[in-house]
């Protein structure tokens, strides 16, 4: 092998190790995604509501359709408060992941803000249950068949009534 064959090998070598690099160095730059994912661990549809508080009050948001055996983020990017709420319909089986914290929904798409007087506002009272996060950036809740409630709350009304603003702070 010649010389410049030689040097021209070399440079080819480290161009492409430079290009190497510099893409491990981008990657490593890139911002880490940070959600909200829920997995529906069933092989049930489920429609999904979120319920947290932002610096304008409480807000609900709903429904994320997540298909069976699959992870969705419903919420991107960062978290930025502690506790989120989650209200899950099983539209295959029947039953709901819920809790005590009510919170308004509707029927259809919906962004309700506010958690007070809901059914004379003409939305439903929806029971959600808690996700404290514990200030993290990003969460993953896990709906399966285990903690699905199998019937809603008889009469829509548990034996005692949390507000979220009540909740643990």
């Amino acid at each position: 092998m010649t010389k410049v064959a030689a040097h021209r090998m070399l440079i080819s070598t480290l161009g492409t190790l430079l290009l190497g690099v510099l893409s491990l160095v981008a990657l490593m730059h890139e911002p880490a995604r940070a959600d909200l994912r829920v997995c529906n661990q069933t092989n049930s549809r489920v429609g999904l509501a979120v319920g947290y508080r932002d610096p304008q009050g409480w807000l609900t948001e709903g429904w994320f359709n997540l298909r069976p055996n699959n992870c969705e983020s419903v919420l991107k990017g960062e978290l930025n408060f502690k506790y989120y709420y989650i209200h899950g319909v099983d539209y295959d089986r029947g039953g709901e992941w819920g809790g005590r914290s009510f919170m308004c929904t509707s029927e259809r798409e919906f962004s309700i803000r506010g958690i007070e007087n809901c059914l004379v506002r003409g939305h439903d009272r929806t029971g959600f249950f808690e996700i404290d996060t514990g200030e993290q950036k990003n969460w993953t809740v896990q709906l399966s068949e285990a903690n699905r409630l199998r019937t809603p709350t008889p009469g829509g009304q548990p034996p005692t009534d949390v507000k979220p603003e009540e909740s643990k702070k």
